[in-house]
């Protein structure tokens, strides 16, 4: 297909998911071209669609956030890879088309014996949970970390690097089903949420000393009763919202159990920001998962005209791992 000639897109019009015909992009200095051959779904993509995070400016409006393919083109000023190269790359946008602009910097080879598939659900989570966990958090060899949404993208992905650098990993989740998932996932510990109180299972679980690193999706009224599972020294990483924004704060066990609050977001932080973590994935995990030790967990794979139908599986919750778009 030639650079002038239209590609298959999906669109959001009126908080749906549409197929249409764009432009084929063409990549900036430091940009490349993906031919795009899967692209993951994630839960900003879902509040893109219903108007709660709209995409940073100068970002294409195409939802999609991680994207695997071959590199087509590239910009003057790219260097360290060529064109026919097999990537993964982390976009801020336009993963749901069939052609795909993505910073140079952001694009890692895929892993030895990983399909395309496979490799487009790396970018997101991977940059996310390595950000948060181990750059944020700073979890350390023998100390405990709780995930909760033990069975989403981020939940898999979490288990198993927490367990590959020698932290022991309780999950929360929401049926036996999936605890069961995450423990023969990796996970230590996995806490059916909607059978019992998870602040009183994480007493239990570890002597009433509590956890050394919280990282939550949840927000709203977990806030208060994460705080209650955190040990001396602790750290709760905030990265997503799914109860709500607001919550009520005690600082008192904030002061007297010396805890760190912080949270993030990805998207918007600038390419400098984004490939240090890229660097540090290719030497630190990379070789994990080409060796088998780690590996993305694919739940269900969807037609890129089918967009909507994903987005509805993830909607529902009821999938474990990533759903994945082909193109």
């Amino acid at each position: 297909m030639s650079l002038s000639e239209k590609m298959l897109a999906i669109e959001i019009e009126n908080g749906c998911l549409k197929l249409t015909k764009r432009a084929i992009p063409l990549p900036s200095a430091n940009q490349v071209l993906i031919k795009v051959s899967a692209a993951g779904v994630n839960r900003p993509d879902i509040m893109q669609r219903q108007g709660l995070y709209p995409a940073p400016v100068g970002a294409s409006d195409i939802p999609g956030l991680e994207v695997s393919g071959i590199i087509i083109s590239m910009g003057k000023n790219v260097s360290h890879v060529n064109i026919d190269d097999q990537v993964c790359a982390l976009v801020t946008g336009g993963g749901y088309a069939q052609y795909c602009l993505a910073s140079a910097a952001l694009c890692l080879p895929l892993p030895e014996k990983l399909t395309f598939i496979q490799a487009a659900a790396l970018p997101e989570t991977f940059f996310t949970v390595w950000s948060n966990i181990f750059d944020r958090a700073h979890l350390l060899p023998g100390e405990t970390l709780l995930v909760h949404g033990g069975t989403s993208g981020i939940g898999t992905t979490a288990i198993q690097l927490g367990k590959a650098f020698n932290a022991k990993v309780i999950v929360t989740a929401g049926s036996s089903t999936k605890c069961q998932f995450c423990l023969e996932l990796g996970a230590d510990a996995a806490i059916n949420y909607k059978e019992v109180d998870f602040v009183e299972e994480i007493k239990t679980l570890t002597d009433n000393k509590g956890v050394n690193v919280i990282l939550d999706m949840i927000g709203g009224d977990y806030f208060p009763r994460n705080l209650k599972c955190l040990a001396m020294d602790a750290r709760l990483v905030q990265i997503a919202l799914q109860n709500g924004t607001n919550t009520e704060l005690n600082l008192l066990p904030v002061m007297l159990k010396r805890l760190t609050l912080t949270g993030s977001t990805l998207r918007a932080r600038d390419d400098n920001f984004k490939t240090a973590i890229a660097k540090k994935l290719q030497k630190h995990v990379w070789p994990l998962l080409s060796s088998g030790k780690i590996k993305p967990v694919i739940n269900t794979t969807f037609a890129l005209s089918d967009a909507a139908k994903a987005h509805q599986l993830m909607e529902s919750s009821q999938h474990i791992g990533k759903i994945i778009l082909t193109v």
